[in-house]
């Protein structure tokens, strides 16, 4: 029955996951800000929701019964092991993906409100998610996996960030606008490292632990990142100057 439940819950977390690496590239290499954008991002974040909440659900019945719920490797790998990956680096990774959506969302939703994105459950993804981080550094220290203490770093940065974000004293009139790109960009990068990762195990469970399975879409989502924050950051000084040489041109009719 466990195991039927599991198998459950991977099929699904795989045909919401798979939907959102689909529609993931539409809002991010497509024009901004139109229906297809915006249309394109609801179902990606629904389904990041989805995707990240199930991963959560799975990671809490590995932790129960590691060998109930990866019987394929047993005689491989043994329970501290299974627990350390599919425990509780995904409990971290579920938990990251699903405070990455919603605060991408709340982001767009609130724009330039930020204080209307300082709700309960947005404020409580930010510790959870450093929590979940700082045990899975302890995790993987005690499995002796620095793997994992690695990527831990990832979830301590995006809840102490988006929480500077939320409060910082003085906001740029896009920062909201950039908050949004890294929750929803960041997002993308979870569901395409679950597919390069933890996908791989039905092939070859080694390359769960081979760094270039979390480095490639990790490095790949930076890059995108900083690639769109470049743009806004073009888009306001462009503004920024246009307002003096319309003033001017006012002022000379």
């Amino acid at each position: 029955m466990e195991l039927d439940l599991f198998h459950t819950l991977v099929a699904i977390h795989i045909v919401t996951g798979a939907t959102a690496a689909i529609c993931f590239w539409v809002p991010v290499a497509g024009k901004k800000g139109g229906a297809r954008h915006r249309a394109f991002g609801k179902v990606f974040n629904v389904c990041m929701l989805t995707t990240g909440s199930l991963a959560i659900c799975m990671s809490i019945l590995t932790l129960l019964d590691p060998f109930g719920t990866h019987p394929h490797l047993e005689g491989r790998f043994d329970a501290v092991f299974i627990r350390a990956i599919f425990g509780w680096l995904m409990l971290h990774m579920g938990i990251l993906t699903v405070n990455l959506a919603w605060y991408g969302w709340s982001c767009v939703r609130h724009g330039r409100r930020r204080e209307r994105g300082r709700e309960w459950r947005n404020l409580a993804l930010q510790p959870l998610v450093i929590l979940a981080a700082v045990n899975c550094a302890v995790q993987g220290w005690l499995a002796g996996l620095p793997l994992m203490m690695g990527l831990a770093i990832v979830g301590v940065a995006t809840g102490l960030t988006n929480l500077w974000f939320l409060y910082k004293p003085v906001a740029g009139p896009q920062d909201w606008l950039k908050e949004h790109v890294k929750g929803l960009v960041g997002c993308g990068i979870s569901v395409y490292t679950a597919f390069m990762a933890f996908g791989s195990v039905r092939i070859l469970p080694e390359l769960a632990l081979n760094p270039m399975m979390w480095a490639v879409p990790l490095f790949t989502g930076i890059g995108l990142i900083l690639y769109h924050w470049r743009k806004i950051n073009l888009q306001v000084s462009a503004r920024a100057a246009a307002v003096p040489r319309a003033k001017a041109a006012a002022a000379g009719g």
